[in-house]
């Protein structure tokens, strides 16, 4: 017997504080372009994307900031700007989808540049709902009443999927399009059980796997010793059918969401929209028809950088939100179709 999703709308965990990480100077379309051998204009016509932040030198190859470095980074700036000192952390959470190694996890290599010890320590593996996920494991252990404060990172480097150094002139559109619309980043938020620092209840979680007998969105190869030299792509989108299904989504979550908080459209403040590209957010959010709520968006200038950017996105939100005001989040993960979102209330 299935049984239907449980609803919880009482705030059970608070957001504290907000931290980010971007790795070095933004790239914009016209550097990149000239790299890859293709037209400017296509770019930012198809894409829609300015400019996006790469972990490692896509010339020359050379790793500049791992995956642990950014999210250790953005950590940093959340623990900091809360003024919480890294041993008041009860437990880690991160989401992503290119952990920097299989083993060890990378949350621990992040727990131990932060000078964190004996915690739990979990790591989600998705694609743009590991952010989600892991803020609903964050918010569900801090439920129990075990656990007072926790930190919940996400972050992705997809740079390391990216070689231009091959001849791109024959490259497919479903790997071409990978190099234009990715970028690397982390975030992290200090989540409390009490009221401290920004005050933002999380008022709802959403999290749901809805691709039962279908055909994944996007997919991304783990080559080991036996197949290292396998000649398909590390990465591979059908961005056709992500374009097609995203906007529908979207729609769906926004709309299951204000129904599970009892909430109506116009009490909305702000939106935060997925953040696939320039170019699909602006449809997405005109999809969403929100025109009293405002939108909060940054995928244009950072590229998507997966499960960095609800991070990105809530540190925008937090500097503009005021007590009374509500904020909802809509996440779509199109590597298996996964719905997700979540809705925050500053008091």
């Amino acid at each position: 017997m299935s049984q239907e999703p449980q609803t919880e709308t009482t705030p059970t965990a608070y957001i504290a504080s907000i931290g980010t990480a971007l790795p070095g100077d933004p790239v914009d379309n016209a550097s990149l372009a000239k790299m890859l051998g293709v037209n400017e204009e296509w770019i930012e016509v198809f894409i829609g994307t300015k400019t996006r932040h790469f972990a490692r030198d896509l010339a020359t190859g050379e790793v500049r900031w791992s995956l642990a470095d950014l999210c250790a980074r953005a950590a940093e700036k959340a623990l900091y700007a809360d003024g919480v000192d890294a041993s008041d952390i009860d437990f880690i959470v991160l989401g992503t989808a290119t952990p920097d190694t299989l083993m060890p996890a990378t949350v621990n290599d992040v727990a131990d540049q932060l000078g964190i010890d004996q915690v739990p320590t979990f790591q989600l593996q998705s694609g743009c709902a590991g952010a989600v996920q892991a803020l609903s494991l964050a918010q569900t252990m801090i439920a129990s009443g075990q656990y007072r404060t926790g930190l919940v990172i996400g972050g992705d480097v997809c740079s390391k999927h990216l070689d231009v150094r091959r001849d791109l002139s024959d490259a497919a559109p479903s790997d071409l399009v990978n190099f234009v619309l990715f970028g690397d980043g982390a975030g992290a938020a200090v989540l409390t059980s009490e009221p401290a620092g920004q005050r933002v209840a999380v008022r709802h979680v959403l999290n749901r796997f809805t691709g039962l007998g279908r055909k994944a969105g996007q997919v991304i190869e783990w080559f080991g010793l036996a197949d290292r030299h396998d000649d398909r792509q590390a990465l591979t989108e059908d961005y056709k059918a992500i374009e097609e299904g995203v906007p529908v989504m979207a729609v769906e979550i926004l709309w299951e969401l204000l129904g599970e908080l009892d909430w109506e459209a116009d009490d909305l403040d702000y939106l935060l929209p997925p953040q696939l590209s320039g170019r699909m957010t602006r449809r997405i959010t005109e999809e969403l028809g929100l025109p009293t709520a405002r939108e909060v968006s940054c995928v244009a200038d950072t590229g998507n950088n997966g499960n960095a950017l609800p991070f990105l996105q809530m540190e925008k939100l937090l500097g503009e939100m005021s007590p009374g005001e509500k904020a909802l989040a809509v996440a779509v993960e199109s590597s298996k179709w996964i719905k997700a979102g979540f809705a925050l209330e500053k008091i």
